[in-house]
């Protein structure tokens, strides 16, 4: 088959197109333009490599182009920048960016792939010496150098991100003094903060400082070589170094003048098409169709970048394939903890107006008769229906195990009921006979069908408390961990025989140290003629940590 295919960057998205096309095609000429040193390399191991883990600085490279033309025979073109694209003629204008000389490629079909940049706002003082982004290798070198030769002793990360949570450790474990500043009033954007709380708890304890509710109004450099970080609240933060993770924006400037269509990134159809037939996009420049909402989104992650390479590969040979979005589905590492999320959250939810319910619960990862077992705590979306519309769950161990278990049923369009009949592997080093994402299953299934309802910790807080019943069924040593006010101490076995104490005609809410004691409490209760009772959601773990919160 005679076919000239010129691919516009590389990493993720680029490199997977470029090979899947060779393996579908020894005959098609492929051209990578990449504007960089570098074609392929693990971007999402850059921080990783600041902060020691990865020793190697070599061990980032995936492929490099003599392997590239060796193994794909794929002309690639490494510090050659694509500029602009004449669609009548089918051309592509391109920089060389060593000698300046500009010339130009024709094409069958034209890829692009050029990823996204770091959000640099036009802050005064920003360009100023030790402020750093971390989006390429050329980045990370600039940490790496600035680190050894000045080394500083205090770190400012802009922006509570995946890569700023990142960075922020990876600088911790080089002894740095830390401190993260975030506009939102959470950490990680893409979990709800109910569940960020418990993040957030988590980071303070390894001695991270956080500013949340609190943006960034200006940069000052100082006599000394260190710089004072100007908070919008006025707060003045000294440091040494500054990595700026405030979020990227897709690279679309060469789609949008070759007048493709672009909005949150460039459109693409379902084959990852652009308005233009012969012009395909992807990556993190493109914005994709939302598994959950069906709605447009921009969602930069390796994974979709390198299944839509494959796509597109797919369609210019003529094997019709079908990208049907993304769900977001995530997993990052904070010291010890991890981290999960798939689909959407509450936020996405209600932007797309789509109604839903959610629980959490804090099993734990494996039986608690083994050695070592530890809480995670899962939350689950869904609606009313029981359709799964997203998740997200943090601890110690097993977690990404059961965002993946969780990602799969929502992909496959599974419900409440799917996860509980789920036969998911068990011993007790690994799990429990009743899995923590049967358990899931099992306490949505409730509320919708058994009339389980629960209460945010939000809303109890917000609410007035004097017309209601609190009712508390943790054992009498673990009032030492803390009360809600007003709440009325009744161990869970001594229930049934204090019902006298407490007014069945009154809203009850029943609370426990994780909500399962005060689910058997609720049940309780609606059985002897209460008539309105709600377990709080996410049990004291979650008052306990928002109350922290907002003392910190």
């Amino acid at each position: 088959m005679s076919l000239k295919v010129v691919i516009v960057g590389g990493v993720a998205g680029g490199a997977s197109t470029a090979a899947r096309l060779r393996r579908m095609s020894e005959e098609a000429e492929i051209i990578l333009l990449e504007r960089g040193e570098y074609v392929s390399y693990a971007n999402c191991g850059l921080p990783y490599y600041i902060g020691g883990t990865i020793e190697a600085r070599d061990d980032l490279f995936v492929m490099t182009p003599q392997k590239f033309k060796a193994w794909m025979n794929v002309d690639v073109r490494t510090l050659n920048e694509a500029v602009g694209i004449d669609r009548e003629n089918k051309e592509i204008e391109i920089i060389e960016l060593g000698s300046g000389r500009k010339y130009r490629e024709s094409y069958d079909y034209l890829v692009l792939s050029p990823g996204a940049e770091p959000l640099r706002p036009p802050l005064p003082g920003i360009d100023s010496e030790g402020i750093f982004s971390l989006r390429s290798v050329n980045d990370t070198d600039r940490i790496f150098s600035h680190l050894a030769g000045e080394d500083p002793q205090k770190a400012v990360v802009v922006g509570a991100g995946y890569i700023g949570l990142e960075m922020a450790e990876s600088l911790h474990q080089r002894g740095l003094d830390v401190t993260i500043v975030e506009l939102a009033h959470q950490v990680l954007p893409p979990i709800d903060p109910d569940m960020a709380l418990l993040v957030q708890h988590y980071l303070r304890t390894h001695n991270v400082n956080l500013r949340l509710g609190n943006g960034v109004k200006q940069f000052h450099q100082v006599e000394n070589g260190g710089l004072n970080v100007e908070l919008n609240s006025g707060e003045l933060l000294e440091t040494d170094l500054v990595i700026l993770s405030i979020g990227v924006k897709p690279e679309a400037k060469l789609a949008r003048e070759a007048g493709l269509e672009v909005e949150r990134g460039i459109k693409v159809n379902d084959r990852m098409q652009t308005n233009d037939p012969s012009i395909y996009a992807l990556g993190d420049a493109v914005e994709v169709k939302h598994l959950v909402t069906g709605k447009p989104a921009v969602i930069p992650l390796a994974g979709p970048a390198n299944k839509q390479g494959r796509i597109v590969a797919n369609n210019i040979v003529g094997n019709s394939e079908h990208y049907n979005g993304t769900q977001g589905t995530s997993v990052l590492k904070i010291f010890d903890m991890t981290v999960a999320t798939t689909g959407a959250n509450e936020r996405i939810l209600k932007e797309a107006e789509i109604q839903y319910h959610s629980i959490i619960i804090h099993p734990n990862d494996h039986a608690g008769y083994y050695p070592e077992a530890s809480p995670l705590s899962l939350k689950l979306l869904f609606n009313p229906e029981g359709k799964v519309l997203g998740a997200q769950a943090l601890g110690f161990s097993g977690v990404e195990k059961r965002i993946d278990v969780l990602a799969t049923a929502l992909r496959l369009g599974g419900s409440v009921n799917d996860l509980q009949e789920l036969e998911l592997a068990y011993a007790p080093p690994y799990s429990s006979a009743k899995d923590p994402v049967n358990m899931a299953g099992f306490v949505a299934g409730n509320m919708l069908k058994s009339g389980y309802e629960t209460i945010e910790t939000e809303e109890l807080t917000e609410t007035d408390m004097s017309r209601l019943q609190i009712v508390d069924v943790r054992e009498t040593e673990e009032l030492k961990q803390g009360i809600i006010p007003g709440s009325i101490n009744i161990p869970l076995g001594q229930l049934r025989s204090q019902l006298k104490v407490l007014d069945p005609k009154k809203e009850t809410i029943t609370y426990c140290s994780a909500g399962l004691r005060s689910y058997l409490a609720s049940r309780i209760l609606i059985h002897n003629g209460f008539n309105k009772v709600r377990n709080l959601n996410g049990g004291y773990y979650i008052y306990q940590t928002m109350q922290s919160e907002k003392q910190a």
